[in-house]
């Protein structure tokens, strides 16, 4: 039978319930389990979609086209799996399956209620979750902080599956904070004890705690945790900020947590294959080099707003054995700087990062400019191709006033325009062309012998694309289209071939980064800024 834990927070938000989650996967995927990672969240947003990077962060997108929360992210690269729509379930998504449900009539003329009708509709989403992916866990985080108003219909439906599933298909996982406070750092356990007398309020006591500590948590603390709390010793885990957050499986498998785990649900007790794991936190945590690479965005004042580029930077310097140091750089900022090429001093390679609107798009454009004609080793992802292109078209091919469609409606060459099938869409919540898609590359160019491939499949979240009439002015011009779509539509990637690196894609390969499955085209841009670096310092 399919076993479920579920994970919830408290005291704060914030706390680091993705990263607690997704360890915990590890170690069952350590140990050969098929876990299903899902995000409950209480937003009433049908997915994140349509939220502002600056307040929500990252939109991770799936294979199959889902916008979701940044924690999907986190499940894919820890656990090494793909999500889908499944694995992300709102508020609004719920609502609006309930609501179509009545208009049908598929309730017979019943009230619609919270209970049962909301809380079964989350039971079911959770249910299939598991079935399809044939899971042998699911692993389901509940966002936001035990006490929200809004996330109470899914603690009523988790502790609901418990009832109908059985205490030892279920476990109930509580992520808090231990704070310390005073001059003599006293450590509080008070937040906890209320925290999960919240939780038993609703009906739910918690079967492990995580503890989130900036020190060792203390024998008597354990104790005192234990028994107010009603955890057994052995399953507060102590959970200290790591060198890295992939250390984080290995220090939960030390406190001998993935044993407690399999133990608590029955599971079959199975060796724990940590090999790969601990080879790539001890490149992570010991780098022979380094390196800085700046990224180039519109949202850099939110760290979350680019979380899986900043991810697939460090994988891309594990198999590099170097240390990516990660200069983040606001776009605006070129424009309003008397020297925009100070701004990359002492970066080694530039990322120009995705967004949308015209803020700062002059400033990616000047800082594209100097990267271009100084060598410096450049990776362009998604708005990154299209800056790329409009610099090209302006410096190289001589069209002045080049731009997108996006930013200006009064360009004499657009050479980036909405793409032919998005005219007409007003709506904005899932209407871009989003998720996974086949790209022809090349044989001979520099993405063909990075992938090492001249197909591939990346994943998307665009309305704008290279615009065909300025296609062979731009080739004539020495700008290789290395990478199109299938059908020779779409221009998918460029390149340089006169530069050290410059590469570019319309695509989003940060998504399908994995810390033991770099992206070639990551490892590519980290392994190109090394040789600069060395040539310079030589």
């Amino acid at each position: 039978m399919t076993k479920y834990i579920f994970v919830t927070g408290g005291v704060v938000s914030g706390i680091g319930k993705g990263i607690a989650s997704a360890s915990l996967g590890r170690l069952l995927r350590n140990r050969g389990y098929t876990v299903a990672p899902v995000k409950l969240d209480p937003y009433i947003n049908v997915d994140a979609g349509t939220m502002n990077p600056f307040q929500h962060g990252e939109v991770f997108v799936t294979d199959d086209g889902t916008e979701s929360d940044l924690d999907l992210g986190h499940y894919e690269r820890f656990l090494d799996v793909s999500c889908s729509s499944g694995s992300s379930v709102t508020t609004g998504k719920v609502y609006r399956s309930v609501i179509e449900a009545e208009r049908r009539g598929d309730y017979l003329g019943a009230t619609v209620q919270v209970i049962p009708h909301v809380t079964n509709e989350i039971k079911r989403l959770i249910i299939d979750a598991g079935v399809q992916q044939e899971a042998d866990v699911v692993l389901a985080e509940i966002g936001g902080t035990v006490g929200d108003i809004e996330s109470l219909p899914f603690m009523e439906a988790i502790r609901q599956l418990r009832k109908d599933l059985g205490k030892e298909n279920t476990l109930f996982v509580h992520v808090t904070l231990i704070p310390t406070v005073g001059p003599w750092h006293e450590i509080k356990t008070k937040p906890t004890q209320h925290s999960v007398i919240k939780l038993r309020e609703i009906g739910i006591s918690p079967d492990m705690l995580v503890c989130r500590t900036e020190v060792p948590l203390p024998d008597d603390v354990r104790e005192k945790l234990s028994m107010f709390c009603d955890v057994p010793e052995q399953a507060i885990v102590e959970s200290m900020n790591a060198e890295t957050i992939y250390e984080v499986p290995l220090v939960y498998e030390k406190s001998g947590i993935g044993e407690f785990v399999v133990e608590r649900l029955e599971l079959e007790a199975r060796p724990s294959n940590l090999g790969e794991w601990e080879l790539l936190v001890e490149r992570l945590k010991r780098p022979q080099y380094a390196c800085t690479v700046a990224v180039v965005g519109k949202y850099t004042s939110n760290g979350d707003a680019y979380k899986s580029i900043a991810e697939a930077l460090v994988h891309a310097g594990i198999p590099n054995d170097c240390k990516v140091n990660i200069k983040w750089i606001e776009s605006s900022e070129f424009e309003e700087a008397a020297d925009p090429v100070s701004l990359l001093e002492g970066a080694d390679g530039v990322v120009v990062a995705p967004g949308f609107g015209g803020r700062g798009i002059e400033g990616k454009i000047r800082a594209l400019r100097h990267v271009r004609e100084s060598g410096i080793p450049f990776f362009g992802i998604c708005l990154g191709l299209q800056m790329a292109v409009i610099e090209y078209a302006r410096n190289v091919c001589g069209l002045e006033g080049a731009d997108s469609e996006e930013f200006s409606s009064e360009s004499p060459y657009p050479v980036i325009h909405i793409m032919p099938e998005q005219l007409g869409i007003d709506a904005k919540g899932g209407t871009m062309r989003l998720g996974s898609y086949p790209c022809n590359i090349t044989a001979g160019s520099l993405a063909a012998e990075l992938y090492g491939s001249t197909r591939i499949d990346e994943r998307h979240r665009h309305r704008y694309e290279v615009n065909n009439d300025f296609r062979e002015l731009l080739i004539e011009n020495g700008l290789v289209v290395s990478g199109v779509s299938p059908d020779y539509r779409l221009v998918e990637m460029v390149e340089l071939p006169s530069h050290p690196f410059f590469v570019a894609t319309q695509a989003h390969p940060e998504f399908k980064s994995r810390p033991n499955r770099p992206h070639p085209l990551f490892q590519g841009l980290v392994k190109a800024a090394l040789k600069r670096k060395a040539k310079l310092l030589a």
